[in-house]
């Protein structure tokens, strides 16, 4: 969740974080003289605080912070602000000896032409700060926080600046809430999809690879082949057709469409290809998204309304260039594969397509157990001061558009949260949020309904008179990307994944080794009928075999004995039951070939 978000849906929540960020810094700079503030935002389940320290903090430091920090609550300290014009502002900052607030001022008031800064002051300590705050620190309960960690990070997210000091809190508005988030916390990070992905061997990022760009090991391949092959069962149901688009593209096809002003900043550098005498003869780049390439393939020759809707899918990779500190395993990377879709349709058809998206999202996680998940309407908003920056302007159509959503979303019975501000800049649009097993949401998917970039591209259609006429475009990416949506699930079934989806569905074992060569003999049987069947032939005890499989997650584990070798049988142990069943062979095989074909859900290892 945002930070405006936040404040919107829970102001009091916002105010209590927001200034126990101030609090905190406070309580840093008594304890280390000379320290330099950064930024101190509210976030999703506290707040954190940048600093520059004259010597290092660590963890045994953190009871002493937080015990100045109650000195500070009981000392019932008034946050009172003061709006100073900026020249004068500019010279408090100096006085008070803040290079980066400084640095950050003067872009604040170049990019917003402010006339005024605002300071807030709580006690001794004083900070530039829009606010709001409590009235009084006492208003805080003592025991509602807990310093979380400490961590690096650069300056204003950008490697090439300077490496600050973060300081993570946890904030509720009770003890009792605290906990129950420190409860579930310390629950999640068993779940953690960085831990279990180096543990299960799913993915690996390397530095001299890049950050932010995963290798996915071959555990990892067989979730995102899975995957992709489901949702392209779902897609083809629906009636969309898989194409497939370059990873560069001319970078005019982007100023056209109207993408470059809002994505250049996070855009690998631009490739410039010089002819004979040096000058620039093409610019390329890195695509950051797919949908500018797939209006192309729309627009290769001429569509007649009988077509519509056209409905085109890939899973497209795509690159952007994420601060350095926002990066953070699977879930924010530099190189992603979008599960990316775009329909072009008629004004009359976007209710039905669209309401078949949002089933097809449901679907989707419903066959994954996911239930713990709400929607956004993201809209423009009129009055925002930097409104025509950030949205096309044509208030007729986004009132018009909204609409349209507003419509499809209350005959769908879904429910949904309004989000103001939060559109993209061509039209409405539905994000999923989801929460994490730390409780932390996120954005794993979006709906959106675009009237503005077919016009920029002039894409058009013949109608029944005959006539050209523009299109709409619905991009929906239901699963997201490999990259996130993977996490998700790691974190969701906690590496255990359903027998369907496992990199190893099943792992073959034996009493002893005189019984191997019937063992090699089923998982041979299996692995030809495209099961993943692996036998043990580690020579490790039967225990120690079992345990291995349990520690790997492998769904489904076969013993081998004297008694299955007689009776051609096999024992079945599952992952997270404790009763094992014996059955023939062929019946545990029709019964694992229902599995994988059906996709069922192992419900009894989702702990959400």
């Amino acid at each position: 969740m945002s930070e405006s978000n936040l404040e919107a849906e829970n102001p009091k929540l916002f105010k209590i974080r927001h200034s126990l960020a101030h609090v905190m810094a406070q309580a840093v700079q008594k304890m280390r003289p000379g320290t330099k503030l950064g930024f101190g935002p509210a976030i999703e389940d506290g707040f954190y605080y940048d600093f520059i320290l004259p010597e290092p903090l660590a963890e045994t430091d953190f009871k002493a912070i937080e015990k100045e920090m109650k000195n500070i609550l009981k000392a019932k300290q008034e946050f009172s602000y003061e709006d100073i014009p900026v020249d004068q502002a500019y010279e408090k900052i100096e006085k008070m000896g803040e290079p980066y607030k400084a640095e950050y001022a003067k872009d604040l008031v170049k990019k917003n032409d402010l006339d005024c800064l605002r300071f807030y002051t709580n006690g001794e300590f004083v900070d530039m700060c829009e606010g709001p705050h409590v009235e009084k620190t006492n208003e805080i309960p003592h025991n509602c926080f807990k310093i979380r960690s400490v961590a690096g990070a650069y300056w204003r997210g950008n490697s090439d600046n300077a490496m600050m000091t973060r300081i993570y809190a946890w904030a509720f508005e009770s003890k009792e809430d605290l906990m129950l988030h420190i409860r579930r916390w310390e629950e999640a990070q068993k779940r953690d999809h960085k831990k279990l992905g180096k543990e299960l061997e799913l993915f690996h990022i390397d530095e001299e690879v890049g950050k932010g760009l995963p290798l996915w090991l071959p555990n990892g391949t067989v979730l995102r082949t899975e995957l992709e092959n489901y949702i392209h069962d779902l897609e083809y149901k629906a009636g969309f057709q898989r194409v497939a688009t370059p990873h560069l593209t001319h970078t005019s096809l982007y100023h056209k469409t109207g993408h470059l002003p809002y994505y250049e900043e996070h855009m690998y550098p631009f490739m410039k290809i010089a002819d004979a005498d040096g000058h620039t003869a093409e610019e390329y780049c890195l695509k950051p998204m797919n949908c500018p390439h797939h209006h192309k393939i729309f627009a290769s020759r001429l569509r007649s309304y009988r077509e519509l809707p056209i409905r085109l899918a890939e899973y497209g990779q795509v690159y952007r260039y994420e601060d350095h500190g926002s990066l953070s395993g699977l879930l924010r990377v530099r190189g992603m594969c979008m599960n990316d879709g775009h329909i072009y349709c008629t004004e009359e058809q976007i209710e039905e397509e669209f309401l078949a998206v949002m089933q097809m999202h449901k679907t989707l996680y419903e066959t994954m157990g996911i239930k713990d998940y709400h929607m956004r309407f993201s809209t423009w908003d009129p009055e925002d001061p930097k409104g025509k920056n950030k949205y096309v302007d044509n208030p007729e159509a986004w009132e018009k558009s909204q609409n349209l959503i507003l419509n499809a979303m209350e005959k769908s019975g879904l429910p949904f949260k309004e989000g103001k501000g939060e559109a993209a800049f061509y039209g409405p649009k539905i994000d999923f949020q989801f929460r994490t097993v730390t409780g932390r949401e996120e954005t794993a998917s979006t709906n959106q309904l675009d009237f503005a970039v077919p016009e920029k591209l002039g894409l058009h259609y013949k109608g029944s008179d005959g006539e050209e006429h523009r299109p709409y475009i619905i991009h929906r990416a239901p699963a997201g990307t490999h990259e996130r949506f993977i996490a998700f699930l790691i974190e969701h079934f906690g590496g255990a994944f359903p027998t369907w989806m496992a990199p190893v569905q099943v792992k073959v074992v034996t009493v002893s080794e005189k019984f191997n060569e019937y063992g090699e003999k089923l998982a041979q049987i299996l692995h030809n009928d495209y099961v993943r069947a692996e036998f043990d032939n580690s020579g490790d005890s039967l225990g120690k075999k079992v345990r291995t499989a349990t520690k790997q997650k492998i769904p489904n584990v076969l013993v081998i004995g004297e008694n299955e070798v007689l009776n051609e049988s096999v024992t079945l142990r599952r992952y997270g039951i404790e009763e094992q069943k014996t059955m023939p062979f062929t019946e545990f095989k029709s019964w694992l070939k229902e599995q994988i074909e059906d996709r069922v859900l192992n419900e009894h290892v989702i702990q959400r």
